[in-house]
């Protein structure tokens, strides 16, 4: 029914009724949904003190706000509800087996290797591969997320394992989070001499979070100080109990660098395998999994680790990544070896993408390439408008005025591009997370995947933007550019030194807070007139130092009878000087004021910035 909403506005009133929306839907959705007028549900949220436009993306609380003011229930669709939703309008299942039970073959087991920072993850992967890792990475940090396959002997019998690498720093929670959800077993590494520490329980917590078995590999045994037991005591207290001291946990002592009981770790991760889990796909249906890592490639172009969680990829297929889609020209192994088709659990670099997809993004084989368009369209669409509803800074009318104020709200505006999606996007979200007050605000223009181009400098320099490359370098004629045009470029290879100098330059923005620092007081003795002067005061230094051109104050009895003197002359018998130090007398000239009385005490100070914690 038509009924008179706020300000007059003639709108169509609900009755409790619930409207599904997309996270960053706009005004105009909401309009099409209950059959209004987009204009009129802009003056509705002017009365509400917002400005918002018709085809603006707006956050889930002003459409919720708008929804309660119009008597409807809003309900923002989960990306992964609507992503599931887009698909059944293609007639496409995720994540199911087709067939029965009869269709189903058993794959190896997906582990993901967690830990904390330097507990020795990489070195791990390392012994178990036989190639060295550790040396290619800057500050010993894993940089990204990699997928390495390898066989070990059980029971006489050839069993492969897939492992995926997660990056250890706490920059890369996000990355890890998604590990923990593609894998079927984790292995948390946790070094014999330093025992439980704080990114232990969150990889801990991840693990347990995506609800997969555990095995702890006691790493360092061979270290000074190595106290496995006190590791096993730790971890009981987090519900990890191991099997000597009755529980369900596999415990594994090793040292990675030493190569000593690898076997015995991988042995343990089939037999946990085999005694939790069902471990079973069907090979003979049309491809589906996860990107693990994707990076632009100078000589492939958009190149995507991807691992096959049911059906089989072969080359040719037409596939879509996320908002990428493509068909796979080529796929490698992880040892650099073409491959031509791919089962589950097994992890393949495949080129042929139109563009980078997103590390943890979803892949599906499709029967056309139209289809796969139509698929990473919508889906990029979506993503825009979710990006856009999380930058928007909403304003209200009230501070409005505040905010349109030169100077009072800065913005520090930030372009990142580094070699690999998964690691700009943690680069990204450690950024936003930055918190150094109201004051300054952070904000991401673009990023990207690849090297800094002249497009990236013509964005910053209409923006006045800094340009961060992570792991990656200006092409061509970007760096002459930026350097004619003055924008700033800055360069990383270790993602906290690009936190910690960004965090330095948003405080930079801050205006500057100020400190009373007192100098010196001195001791009016005597008072002396001048006919040119006025009254001057002679002095005893009693503490600190008293110097020309500072503030001082004036106390008599106790109490300040006079703020905010100048110190304006400064005399040592007939010499004029800059300062005077304690216990020494001298003259002192308060320039115009002359109140001044034997026993005052002038007390001097000066102000400075004080440094932000």
């Amino acid at each position: 029914m038509q009924a008179p909403s706020v300000g007059g506005v003639m709108l169509p009133r609900g009755n409790g009724e619930t409207i599904r929306l997309s996270r960053g839907a706009s005004l105009t959705d909401f309009a099409e949904k209950i059959n209004a007028n987009p204009a009129s549900l802009v003056a509705v949220m002017m009365n509400l003190g917002e400005m918002v436009t018709a085809t603006q993306s707006v956050s889930d609380e002003t459409l919720q706000l708008l929804g309660d003011e119009m008597n409807y229930q809003v309900q923002i669709v989960s990306p992964e509800e609507e992503d599931r939703e887009l698909l059944e309008s293609f007639d496409i299942e995720f994540g199911e087996d087709e067939g029965g039970e009869e269709s189903l073959v058993s794959r190896p087991p997906v582990v993901t290797v967690m830990g904390h920072v330097d507990h020795g993850k990489t070195r791990l992967l390392d012994a178990i591969r036989k190639t060295n890792v550790v040396a290619g990475e800057a500050g010993g940090i894993t940089q990204h997320i990699g997928a390495y396959q390898v066989t070990t002997q059980v029971n006489d019998e050839d069993r492969a394992i897939t492992f995926i690498d997660t990056p250890g720093h706490e920059a890369f929670t996000a990355m890890r989070a998604r590990g923990a959800k593609s894998t079927d077993i984790a292995i948390l590494v946790v070094a014999a001499n330093d025992g439980v520490m704080p990114q232990t329980i969150e990889a801990l917590n991840h693990a347990k979070a995506a609800d997969v078995p555990i095995v702890v590999a006691v790493n360092k045994i061979d270290v000074e100080g190595a106290d496995p037991t006190k590791v096993r005591g730790q971890l009981t207290e987090f519900g990890l109990v191991a099997e000597e001291y009755g529980g369900d946990t596999m415990f594994v002592d090793i040292s990675a660098k030493q190569g000593l009981n690898i076997d015995a770790l991988l042995e343990a991760v089939v037999l946990t395998a085999d005694a939790s889990l069902d471990l079973r796909a069907n090979p003979n249906q049309d491809a589906q999994g996860i990107a693990i890592e994707s990076h632009l490639d100078r000589g492939r172009g958009a190149v995507s680790t991807v691992l096959v969680q049911r059906g089989t990829l072969r080359i040719g297929d037409t596939m879509v990544v996320g908002d990428a889609y493509g068909r796979v020209r080529a796929m490698l192994d992880d040892k650099g070896n073409n491959v031509e088709e791919a089962t589950p659990s097994t992890p393949v670099l495949v080129l042929g993408l139109t563009n980078v997809p997103g590390a943890g993004d979803n892949f599906l084989v499709v029967d056309e390439d139209r289809t796969a368009r139509q698929i990473a369209e919508k889906r990029a669409a979506r993503e825009r408008n979710a990006a856009f509803a999380k930058r928007v800074r909403r304003v209200s009318l009230e501070d409005l005025d505040k905010v349109l104020k030169a100077g009072q709200i800065q913005e520090l505006n930030l372009i990142i591009k580094g070699d690999a999606s998964g690691a700009v996007e943690a680069l990204e979200s450690s950024l936003l997370q930055l918190d150094v007050g109201e004051e300054v605000d952070i904000r991401v223009l673009h990023r990207g995947v690849g090297a800094v181009t002249e497009s990236d400098i013509d964005l910053a320099m209409g923006s006045d933007a800094i340009v961060i490359g992570y792991n990656v370098r200006a092409a061509g004629r970007a760096a002459q550019m930026a350097e004619r045009e003055g924008v700033d470029v800055r360069y990383y290879s270790v993602i906290y030194q690009a936190i910690e100098e960004i965090e330095a330059a948003l405080k930079g923005l801050l205006k500057p807070e100020y400190e009373e620092v007192e100098l010196g007081t001195a001791e009016i003795r005597e008072v002396f007139r001048s006919s040119k002067l006025g009254n001057i005061a002679g002095v005893l230094i009693r503490s600190g130092e008293v110097k020309r051109n500072t503030k001082a104050r004036l106390i008599r009895d106790g109490k300040v009878v006079a703020e905010n003197l100048n110190i304006e002359g400064l005399r040592r018998f007939k010499d004029d000087v800059t300062e005077i130090r304690e216990g020494f007398e001298g003259g002192i000239n308060l320039g115009n004021f002359n109140d001044i009385k034997v026993d005052d005490v002038i007390a001097t100070y000066e102000m400075r910035e004080k440094p932000r914690a």
